[in-house]
């Protein structure tokens, strides 16, 4: 079954850890560091998403929505609808940080970017 974007349903994590992610200008603002899964519904519920930093020094961390990662073959990674701006607004965090408690931070900060 095909995703709202044409895409397919399943993916594997692993073909999505790694992917470059860019805003809707065209520009990369970063990639996806990690995705996290609620073991009991099945469900996603973020991705964590890396922005700036070199070599993992100065890097931030944001949980991103899910539904708000479109992958755009042309772009060859993914597209999310922020801008860079919105995202250095954003409160950003280590990235294990947003999965302690079962990811309650993370989930938060996803909604906020909603």
């Amino acid at each position: 079954m095909a995703t709202p974007s044409g895409h397919t349903e399943a993916i594997a994590a692993s073909k999505v850890c790694g992917s470059d992610v860019f805003n809707v200008e065209g520009k990369k603002i970063g990639k996806v560091e990690d995705v996290v899964l609620a073991k009991m519904s099945d469900q996603i519920k973020f991705a964590i998403v890396g922005f700036g930093g070199f070599l993992g020094i100065g890097e931030k961390y944001h949980a991103v929505p899910w539904k708000s990662l479109d992958y755009r073959k042309s772009e060859g990674g993914y597209v999310v609808p922020y801008s860079k701006e919105q995202l250095q607004a954003a409160p950003y965090y280590e990235k294990a940080d947003l999965i302690k408690n079962d990811g309650a931070e993370g989930i938060a900060a996803a909604r906020a970017l909603m």
